[in-house]
């Protein structure tokens, strides 16, 4: 009898410390996944997770410690397991509000980092820390041996962190998703309270407002949406996602980047890591698969089929490109994760009976079985090209870019074989990129890197390519796409960047890639600043509030000095706006200023274009038209590198008309239109032109061919308007005729 009056009394103290322990789990690997949508996911992310909640719970310790001497325990623990609710709710709006609040980004990375997840999961944490000093001295109150029961509740609570853990990680997120289990955690810790205290009246009040919160921030209904993002209870919708879904190892998105054309981008947590025009697959978007194609290409003339691997499915851009040029291949993608593939056919066109072999494991895991087989004696396949796209400058799969990870690749390899690998890093730092080269020369005979752009210090795309025989990278690009702007670091450069890795080799046992990396995520924070800075300078220039957005953008131009001419150009136009030609014209010259003193040089083409406009309001005829030559030769250079840039083909076409020169305006008319039959502006463009040069026969013709256009797009309006456009240019030629 004594033994099962024993077992009853700490039965329920038991069971509350092994719900309390595990909800404090349950929330730490919520953490790290929540924070993922802004900060990312990494070493730095899942550190300040871990140490923020052992912090709360050692402070929760030490109140609840005097919590228990004062007041009584099942009174005390209602109140507690109540306020805990309330925290959850407030770990949903935080989590929203804290990751727009534009001063934290500009601590560094680990201040940034840590604060935030402080700010979100501290108190939570300390809250459900109260708990286990309440329950132990309620237990003990019973009259229970000290010792057997201390040692009970210690068990049991480090029981409900297991399950806690063990649940949320290997069921709940995949099931769930992360905003859902945080609602979820709040309910039952509010029932906890009512069973604790089921006659405080306050808990009841709290319920019903909950109810409304959680309908607020989870309802699938449009009142919700709105008023719920209003209230920071949800993220505020967005019209343009297509597919979401939360997947054990991610959060994945699909959204539309363009209205123009059908252009999507594909998100993993906070990067963005393929864009596609859809039904384009030869219209690659990214640097690095530009290099992987020229490369590709260039080492595979008169090749039908190739045996190619990736490592990173992402989007499947890449994988569907091979597939698209060498069809029949062996195309094998390496994912880990079974729903980003099911994301890419969901919303990223790729098909559900494609060729393309997915083998849902882990690329080093996948590399390691195929060694096995040969150590077995059996077939190995073997393959002509490895391309590596798993990495962020926030998140590098550290397995993956060891040594002893090369040497497994090279085995995997034809004889002719290349392995390219996608990076990010900032050429002035370069540790991990000249780390990463110094251990692929451990392996390869050859390794060559070709860089995105110039030679900037900002952070860039590098794409290192280690082959087993030498090659000509440079001239295999220029052949497959003449004018595009890129940079092959030639030898001097490769041994600078040897040289910033301070000659570190990563091996298994040694692979600092988030302290390596930590210039470029700080620069990455800063890039994301920026573009919060720019993003509330437009809202305050749509505002009317025209001074405030320039204030705003002269705090872009001191955070991020790159983005300069960018801020320059807008506040001049704002000037202009005013009536403030002269400021205008002087801001406009302070842009071209700086890119005279800055140590790579873009295009300026817009910013003299601009200029010459501003002074040829200001009457300055001999100077705006100086300004408008140059603007055309900047965009003939832009045009010489991608010669089918339709945006810069209608710049030029515009240009050229304002100084007059028509015939050469309506062949880049002609040009645009050719590239994106479209766009009715263009075709008006194009006869306006044709009309200024007296050639009215082809202008009538131009305007037909639009008038068709329309008609097979259903563009009313547009067809009435065209119409009595073509009566205009047909009077005006037959006035014409007879004089």
């Amino acid at each position: 009898m004594s033994k099962s009056r024993n077992f009853l009394s700490i039965l329920i103290p038991s069971a509350t410390v092994f719900f309390s322990s595990g909800c404090i789990m349950v929330l730490e690997l919520v953490a790290g996944r929540l924070i993922a949508r802004h900060l990312g996911s990494s070493l730095y992310t899942w550190t300040a997770v871990i140490g923020v909640v052992l912090a709360g719970i050692t402070i929760g310790n030490y109140l609840g410690g005097r919590i228990a001497d004062r007041f009584p325990a099942r009174k005390a623990l209602a109140v507690l397991f109540g306020v805990s609710s309330v925290a959850c709710v407030m770990i949903v709006i935080l989590n929203n509000i804290v990751g727009e609040w534009i001063w934290l980004w500009q601590l560094s990375w680990p201040v940034r980092v840590f604060s935030h997840v402080s700010l979100v999961f501290l108190l939570p944490s300390i809250l459900l820390g109260t708990i286990s000093p309440v329950v132990a001295k309620m237990a003990l109150d019973r009259g229970l041996a000290t010792g057997r029961t201390v040692g009970d509740i210690y068990a049991w609570g480090a029981a409900g962190s297991i399950m806690g853990t063990f649940l949320t990680g290997f069921y709940l997120i995949a099931v769930m998703g992360t905003i859902a289990i945080i609602w979820t955690v709040g309910v039952a810790l509010l029932l906890m309270a009512i069973l604790y205290w089921a006659r405080l009246w306050v808990l009841y009040l709290w319920a019903a407002i909950f109810i409304a919160l959680m309908t607020m921030g989870m309802a699938p209904l449009d009142w919700a949406r709105d008023t719920g993002a209003s209230l920071s209870l949800r993220e505020e919708p967005n019209p343009n996602i297509l597919y979401e879904d939360e997947t054990p190892y991610c959060y994945v998105a699909v959204k539309r980047i363009s209205e123009t054309v059908d252009k999507r981008a594909f998100m993993q947590d906070k990067l963005m890591h393929s864009k596609i025009i859809m039904g384009d697959i030869n219209n690659l978007q990214y640097f690095h698969t530009i290099i992987f194609a020229a490369i590709t290409h260039g080492l595979s003339e008169n090749v039908e089929k190739l045996s190619a691997m990736h490592i990173g499915g992402g989007g499947y851009v890449f994988p569907r490109y091979i597939e698209e040029n060498w069809p029949g291949s062996r195309n094998d993608v390496a994912e880990i994760d079974s729903r980003i593939t099911e994301a890419a056919m969901q919303a990223f066109g790729l098909s559900r009976d494609t060729p393309i072999n997915t083998i849902t494991m882990d690329a080093r895991n996948y590399v390691d079985e195929l060694l096995r087989q040969e150590r077995n004696g059996g077939p190995i396949t073997r393959y002509d090209f490895i391309y590596e796209d798993a990495f962020s400058d926030y998140s590098v799969p550290y397995q993956l870019v060891t040594k002893e990870f090369n040497d497994k690749i090279f085995k995997i390899l034809t004889d002719d074989g290349v392995y390219m690998i996608n990076s990010i890093d900032a050429y002035n730092s370069a540790r991990f990129l000249g780390s990463y080269v110094n251990t692929l020369e451990q392996t390869f005979p050859y390794v060559y890197v070709i860089a995105e752009g110039g030679p900037h210090s900002n952070r860039k795309i590098f794409v290192l390519i280690a082959s087993k025989r030498e090659m000509e990278p440079e001239k295999l690009t220029h052949r497959y796409k003449a004018g595009l702007d890129f940079w092959y670091l030639n030898d001097s450069e490769m041994e600078t960047i040897r040289q910033r890795s301070r000659g570190i080799l990563m091996t298994d046992d040694y692979v600092p890639v988030e302290n390596m990396l930590a210039p470029v995520v700080q620069q990455s924070a800063i890039d994301l600043l920026a573009g919060k800075y720019r993003e509330q300078a437009k809202e305050l220039k749509r505002q009317g509030k025209l001074e405030q957005s320039i204030a705003k953008y002269e705090e872009l131009i001191k955070l991020d000095p790159t983005m300069s001419i960018l801020a320059f150009n807008e506040i001049a136009f704002i000037q202009a706006k005013q009536g403030n030609l002269e400021a205008a014209a002087g801001t406009f010259r302070q842009a071209l200023e700086y890119n005279e003193r800055a140590d790579f040089k873009d295009n300026m083409a817009n910013i003299h274009v601009s200029l010459g406009t501003v002074l040829k309001q200001l009457g300055r005829s001999e100077q705006s038209t100086e300004h408008y030559k140059k603007g055309i030769e900047g965009y003939r250079t832009e045009l010489a590198q991608n010669p089918d840039s339709l945006r810069t083909w209608v710049r030029l076409g515009d240009t050229l008309a304002t100084i007059g020169n028509f015939n050469e305006a309506s062949v880049c008319f002609s040009k645009a239109i050719a590239l994106n039959p479209a766009i009715l502006a263009n075709h008006i463009k194009l006869v306006q032109s044709l009309e200024f040069q007296g050639r009215y026969d082809e202008a009538i013709t131009a305007l037909k061919k639009a008038i068709s256009l329309a008609s097979h797009y259903g563009r009313k309006e547009s067809i009435a308007q065209l119409e009595r456009y073509l009566e205009l240019v047909e009077f005006r030629k037959s006035k014409q005729t007879t004089k």
